[in-house]
């Protein structure tokens, strides 16, 4: 039986994080308000999004925590811009391995294995401070990570027995930048490595949104698949004014406060397309 909507939440960094948090609060500006989904669905830095969403904490202050400096997480910041490298490597490793998803993930989690990086519990204590709430909330919110030595997905919610510290440091664990981090007896990777959004886990769903930071071919496939089954399904691109404040590197802290005013300024743009979907 389908259930209602889904809110689908992708990775792009400390910049999606912001930009997301702007977009969700440009729609509500214009009556669309997505917060009260029946599903969040996260996946790097949409799982923390989603776990601010559903911490229950009003969305003005969400926002405010996206651009007032003395309300901002704590974060570290990697030298230079890593992405750029691993980009380079992650495009090899897929077409090593013919596109195979777990091929993949276990390749990067092998290589994320062996990469020095900041201690785990440096990572928590960042989630800590981007999450107003560390437990998990009453609603269903769902956390997509990698397995690093398997590669394949794993998915945390409230009876998974996980912190939602960790799960969501597992979620955004970009690998060879952050390090993997164990959870009973495993170890979990960005769930970014299997798809920006996994929005195909959305399944079942009658309407789903879907804010996408990065750019995805594989979102395409899986909204083209959610919509064959039966699913309704917008998806929310940053555009042109979100490219040019977050430049390449959106693991920068100093672009949260323009990604997330442009967001909020697209959200508002959005909002009637978004409405037709969510209202």
């Amino acid at each position: 039986m389908a259930r209602a909507r889904a809110l689908v939440l992708g990775g792009g960094g400390v910049a999606g994080i912001a930009w997301e948090t702007g977009i969700i609060a440009g729609l509500a500006d214009a009556g669309v308000d997505v917060t009260g989904a029946d599903l969040l669905l996260g996946t790097s830095a949409g799982a923390n999004v989603a776990a601010q969403v559903g911490s229950g904490l009003p969305l003005e202050e969400l926002f405010r925590r996206q651009t007032e400096p003395s309300l901002q997480s704590r974060e570290i910041v990697p030298p230079g811009n890593p992405l750029l490298d691993l980009g380079t490597l992650w495009g090899e490793i897929v077409v090593e391995s013919g596109g195979d998803q777990a091929k993949v993930g276990r390749r990067l989690g092998e290589l994320a294995g062996a990469a020095h990086t900041v201690p785990v519990i440096a990572r928590y204590a960042v989630i800590e401070t981007r999450l107003p709430v560390h437990d998990w909330p009453d609603r269903n919110l769902r956390v997509v990570a990698v397995d690093a030595d398997t590669g394949e997905p794993q998915v945390f919610h409230r009876a998974s027995g996980v912190s939602l510290i960790h799960a969501v440091a597992a979620s955004s664990a970009v690998p060879l930048v952050w390090p993997v981090v164990p959870i009973a007896g495993a170890r979990y990777i960005d769930g970014g490595v299997r798809s920006s959004s996994n929005s195909d886990l959305a399944a079942g769903h009658d309407r789903i949104l879907i804010l996408l930071p990065t750019p995805d071919l594989r979102v395409d496939e899986e909204v083209a698949a959610l919509t064959a089954a039966g699913s309704r399904v917008e998806v929310i691109a940053p555009d042109a004014a979100t490219f040019a404040v977050v430049g390449d590197n959106p693991l920068d802290p100093a672009t949260r406060t323009p990604a997330a005013e442009a967001g909020r300024a697209q959200g508002r743009a959005e909002a009637p397309r978004i409405a037709q979907l969510w209202n």
